[in-house]
């Protein structure tokens, strides 16, 4: 809890205390474990970390994250892009909800890399089939998430548009998007998580470039002090990418914070 001047009653309840205090916990068991099992396949923290200065300064290794990152941004944009609207139209129109809900009930449960020799199948092994199967892991979540944000908006709303003469696309993205904000970025800050965990399982399938060929190579040359390293190198980015995330939806969503009181 936080006082009002803005700082934390307590110490140990600032945030990068708890991410400091995970980190070193960590790095004990991790060491631990190491020690006992004495896997020559499961090197110490240390090890991975000496060898992670090498993997950020290999342009090679930058070039294979920058290529993941940018896949998994464009699947990203893809999702919401169609997910968003698909959703808040499945909230406010009945025949929408009836239409797509089977669908949308079939692909949540399906593992969504499962797909990918199928898509190798039609489209290569290039970017678009690792995008196209990112979007579809991200565009659930989001899809749901948007869905229960515009069955909650009251219909007072939606009757004052109408009545002031807008459209059903109009109210959808004027009055329907922005009460339903709040549960949309929700389901956005979901998706983060899955576009990376879906990225990395894609482009482990599809062994050509990125993340996911760099732990596979890395491991099949008994390399492994790099594999650790490029999971310490993913773990970080997840880590960065939600922390962001979150400051970009407590902004976008401020209004909704403030009427519910500071959590």
């Amino acid at each position: 809890m936080k006082r009002g001047s803005g700082r934390y009653a307590n110490w140990y309840e600032h945030p990068a205390i708890g991410v400091v205090l995970a980190v070193l916990l960590l790095g004990v068991l991790w060491s631990l474990a190491s020690r006992v099992l004495g896997f020559t396949s499961f090197p110490g923290p240390i090890a991975a970390i000496k060898e992670l200065r090498f993997l950020v300064t290999d342009p090679v290794a930058l070039w294979a994250i920058l290529q993941s990152l940018g896949r998994m941004f464009a699947g990203y944009v893809w999702a919401l892009l169609f997910a968003i609207p698909l959703g808040l139209a499945m909230g406010r129109s009945r025949m929408m909800y009836q239409v797509f809900y089977p669908l949308v009930s079939l692909a949540y449960p399906m593992p969504k890399a499962a797909l990918m020799p199928i898509l190798m199948l039609w489209f290569g092994l290039g970017s678009f089939s690792k995008i196209f199967v990112i979007a579809m892991g991200v565009s659930l979540p989001v899809l749901y998430h948007s869905y229960q944000g515009a069955c909650r908006v009251e219909q007072k709303l939606v009757w004052v548009a109408q009545s002031m003469g807008m459209g059903p696309v109009a109210r959808l993205f004027k009055v329907v998007l922005p009460a339903a904000l709040p549960e949309i970025m929700i389901g956005c800050r979901v998706g983060v998580v899955m576009a990376l965990i879906v990225m990395v399982s894609s482009e482990m399938i599809a062994r050509q470039e990125g993340v996911g060929n760099l732990l596979f190579t890395s491991m099949d040359m008994a390399q492994y002090a790099t594999v650790y390293a490029a999971i310490l190198v993913l773990a970080v980015l997840g880590f960065v990418l939600d922390a962001v995330f979150e400051r970009v939806r407590r902004y976008l969503t401020r209004w909704a914070d403030s009427n519910r009181g500071d959590a």
